[in-house]
């Protein structure tokens, strides 16, 4: 599958678009989808704090929240899911302009046609939810199938580092660790000194944590832009062990080049990722 490595035992799954669906990140308000995504992005927006875009392809999940606006870095960053569809609450002027005049296929609320839908338990502005089984049932020809994102390991091959605990990572106001359950075999996450839980009370966990350190730009309204073209450190944690190198990409079509700091290339897991981007620059402690 091309977002997880994992074998294709559906072929119709293989060739479905991406989702790319944009959730608030509040402690106060647990996000919720977490887990079925196969992978999660997590970004830094205004107000220092940040917001997860969730992927979909391999499965979905009937409630997928809270749902926020959308940011101008979000064309670039997701460039390279090849005309993904793209679940947002909307965002302003300039915003919506930039998303409608790029190749993301724009869902917003305000023409998700019943695949977006207000409940949940929660209040206003945190009550809106997208359920990613009715997006696919939406006609939306011009949406693509994505390539491989990252490269995986295969049968018999282990991961490169050193063997690792997990990492610390500041991102802006909020901290965040990830410490690797070797009994699980997954990465579980902390926020801000607590264990990171979905809605329903289950642990955020994942295969694998992509650190690509981002230089951000000032954008408008005091949302800061990631320049997600050209390059920058990385730090890859799978299967116990952390690695670092550097992440190239020459646009944003293209995915992201992840090798080691001796020149080969860096592998994850099969599996589920969570591809962090902390500012570049004394912002990753691996333990």
């Amino acid at each position: 599958m091309p977002l997880t490595g994992m074998p294709i035992t559906d072929p119709k799954l293989a060739k479905r678009p991406a989702v790319v669906v944009k959730v608030g990140n509040y402690d106060a308000h647990p996000q919720r989808g977490t887990n079925q995504a196969d992978l999660v992005y997590e970004e830094i927006i205004n107000a220092n704090i940040s917001r997860f875009a969730m992927v979909f392809q391999t499965q979905t999940a009937p409630e997928v929240g809270p749902i926020r606006s959308g940011r101008r870095q979000d064309v670039n960053l997701f460039g390279s899911l090849n005309r993904p569809i793209f679940a947002w609450a909307g965002g302003n002027h300039t915003v919506t302009q930039e998303i409608q005049s790029s190749d993301l296929i724009d869902l917003s609320q305000f023409k998700c046609a019943g695949s977006c839908f207000r409940g949940g338990g929660d209040f206003m502005p945190y009550n809106l939810f997208f359920n990613v089984e009715r997006v696919y049932g939406l006609n939306l020809p011009d949406a693509g199938t994505p390539p491989q994102q990252f490269q995986y390991l295969q049968t018999g091959e282990t991961a490169a580092g050193r063997d690792s605990a997990g990492v610390d990572l500041k991102m802006d106001s909020y901290r965040v660790t990830w410490t690797w359950n070797p009994t699980t075999q997954l990465y579980e996450r902390t926020q801000n000194g607590r264990p990171d839980k979905n809605w329903d009370g289950s642990l955020v966990t994942t295969n694998n944590v992509v650190v690509l350190e981002m230089v951000y730009n000032p954008g408008i309204s005091g949302s800061p832009d990631a320049v997600s073209i050209g390059h920058g450190s990385v730090y890859v944690l799978t299967g116990g062990k952390a690695v670092h190198g550097k992440w190239t990409r020459a646009d944003r079509k293209q995915v992201f080049t992840l090798t080691t700091d001796s020149g080969d290339p860096i592998k994850l897991t099969p599996g589920r990722s969570f591809v962090e981007l902390p500012r570049a620059g004394g912002n990753v402690t691996i333990k």
